[in-house]
């Protein structure tokens, strides 16, 4: 069998470009913030679901890392045979992905989530984000604490509000904002 081939050897190159791609994405993740996504609801305003994601590039390079290193320590270290290594690698890989994902799911439920009562915003100004014919549906841009939202309105005027015109929240019944141009 030729050198590098070797089950120590594939061990080590598993969990050694496993552990460098772990800290480039962890790196990643502490300066950028997370993950690269757009926040954006074109349709309501809403509290967003946690998901866990089990099958993530983080869990799976944590698996490889838990399985490259239990296994070249396996081997090398404690001198078990090549099955009980490959067993107990994959064990600790289970373990590591496991880990990785419950920590990764820990740290989403951080995310801040704001309950706004949109009671709060009849009288506030913004911006028509759509076109409105007079009586009809369309989306404004408004900022709701701090953050530019874009959401769904009415306009309850007889006259044609064009897009990126003022507008003002006239009143909210049922969720449904009713707007006026200003």
């Amino acid at each position: 069998m030729e050198e590098y081939l070797k089950l120590e050897n594939i061990f080590l190159y598993i969990a050694a470009f496993s552990t460098l791609f772990y800290i480039v994405k962890l790196c990643l993740f502490i300066f950028t913030g997370g993950d690269v996504e757009v926040h954006a609801d074109f349709t309501s305003i809403c509290d967003t679901d946690v998901s866990f994601n089990f099958l993530s590039i983080q869990s799976i390079l944590a698996f490889l890392m838990g399985f490259g290193w239990v296994g070249l320590a396996m081997l090398t270290q404690f001198q078990f045979n090549m099955i009980i290594s490959l067993v107990a690698a994959f064990l600790f890989g289970l373990l590591f992905m496991f880990l990785s994902a419950y920590l990764m799911f820990l740290i989403k439920k951080l995310d801040k989530n704001v309950k706004i009562d949109m009671q709060d915003f009849v009288g506030t100004t913004g911006r028509a984000y759509t076109s409105f014919k007079p009586h009809s549906k369309g989306q404004i841009e408004i900022t709701i604490n701090d953050q530019l939202s874009v959401i769904d309105a009415v306009n309850m005027t007889d006259e044609e509000i064009n897009a990126f015109m003022s507008i003002k929240i006239e009143k909210v019944e049922d969720n449904i904002i009713y707007i006026v141009k200003i």
